[in-house]
């Protein structure tokens, strides 16, 4: 059977697959990128992703090359402030709240906020404009052999693919990685995070709010109003069996329980999608690379929703594997340009899983003078200016 001859498969056509294609194709390269599982475009079909994204600058910058940002802009959710509010005391009510603004250290929002089921359908509708992306839902990677100087893939389909490089954004149980023998080390927390979107008659002003007590942090992300009434995306992490609890409630308990978890911030709230669930973990692949394969995203690391560090993370990878990429597009896949990407990766990815790891215990503390310890160390990080701006600028993606 013949072999149809390529740049680049990605496999996985979640957001950072799609993201990659775009990105790639943008830039030249042929791609293909294939999922078993076709995307859902739509907010209330069954399957859809109800969690959001915030998209930060160095991110936005990246989209924006990939051709992809002008689609996304009208819908986007400008990020001006992030709130912390500590409501660990005797009762759930807020003790110390912190705003850090963008405007302290640049003259543009930290980022902006964007549902994930419209960021496919966005992607999508960009790949369809590049004449050298196919993007084929329904057909997944079946077997990958690689040698030195391409790697050869059957699909599904029975389809036989011969590309310079393969990219693993198949997620966080890699079929690429595994594949490679490339073992990871995974934390596991016991917690799992619900996920929904919510009304509230109280105007969230284009703030970010993370709300923290115990089991995790309860974050609330601007979206556009829905149905008339100003609207947010949740993220709500708690102990897995309090979370288990919480996914199957009644919707008016849930309703209070989720207005009580979030003291009232923004007066009561409603329920105003479905609601998803799914583990936290922290991952972080041993390798980045292997012959003719590079992993990105979840393939290559997993964090806690915390700080919008997962597909901005995400990104940084594209970002250093297209650099690397168009330097020398001949070398494209060898093993010295795989190395580098690796090495430009590895230490900033481990820094990053290492601090949202410390964050996620933090929010987990149940212990009253631990909460109270974590109140202060807020307090105090938020009052030194230029720590707070060392901070700020470190969770847009500078480097310290």
């Amino acid at each position: 059977m013949e072999r149809t001859k390529i740049d680049i498969l990605i496999s996985g056509g979640g957001i950072a697959g799609l993201t990659a294609a775009a990105a790639f194709g943008t830039a030249g390269f042929s791609v293909i990128c294939v999922d078993p599982t076709a995307p859902v475009t739509e907010r209330n079909t069954d399957g859809s992703d109800l969690r959001s994204t915030a998209l930060l600058q160095p991110a936005r910058d990246f989209l924006e090359t990939a051709g992809i940002w002008a689609k996304l802009n009208p819908h986007a959710s400008p990020l001006q402030t992030m709130r912390i509010v500590d409501a660990g005391g005797e009762v759930a009510e807020p003790r110390l709240t912190r705003d850090f603004d963008a405007s302290d250290i640049s003259d543009r929002p930290f980022g902006w906020n964007l549902p994930n089921w419209l960021l496919r359908r966005e992607m999508l509708a960009r790949l369809d404009e590049l004449p050298n992306v196919t993007f084929r839902p329904g057909v997944g990677t079946k077997t990958l052999l690689t040698r030195q100087s391409e790697a050869l893939v059957s699909l599904s389909d029975d389809t036989q693919i011969s590309a310079r490089l393969v990219i693993g954004a198949d997620g966080r149980n890699s079929p690429v990685r595994r594949a490679h023998g490339i073992g990871a080390r995974t934390t596991r927390y016991g917690q799992k995070a619900l996920a929904f979107a919510v009304n509230h008659p109280i105007p969230h002003e284009g703030v970010s709010t993370e709300v923290h007590r115990t089991g995790g942090p309860f974050t609330l992300v601007p979206l556009p109003d829905y149905n008339g009434m100003p609207s947010s995306a949740v993220v709500w992490m708690e102990r897995g069996a309090r979370a288990k609890e919480l996914y199957e409630m009644p919707e008016d308990a849930f309703n209070d329980a989720m207005s009580e978890r979030s003291c009232h911030l923004y007066g009561p709230l409603t329920l105003a999608s479905r609601r998803t669930i799914w583990p936290i973990i922290s991952q972080i692949s041993d390798r980045f690379y292997a012959e003719r394969t590079a992993l990105i995203a979840e393939a290559a690391h997993v964090v806690p929703p915390i700080g919008a560090q997962g597909l901005n993370m995400s990104i940084g990878d594209m970002a250093a594997l297209l650099e690397l990429s168009l330097k020398d597009p001949s070398k494209l896949g060898e093993p010295e340009m795989l190395a580098q990407y690796e090495r430009k990766r590895m230490t900033e990815v481990k820094a990053r899983v290492t601090g949202v790891d410390a964050l996620n215990r933090a929010s987990m503390m149940s212990a009253r003078p631990l909460r109270d310890a974590r109140a202060a160390g807020v307090a105090t990080l938020y009052s030194l200016a230029p720590v707070r701006k060392t901070l700020m600028q470190l969770g847009l993606g500078a480097r310290g």
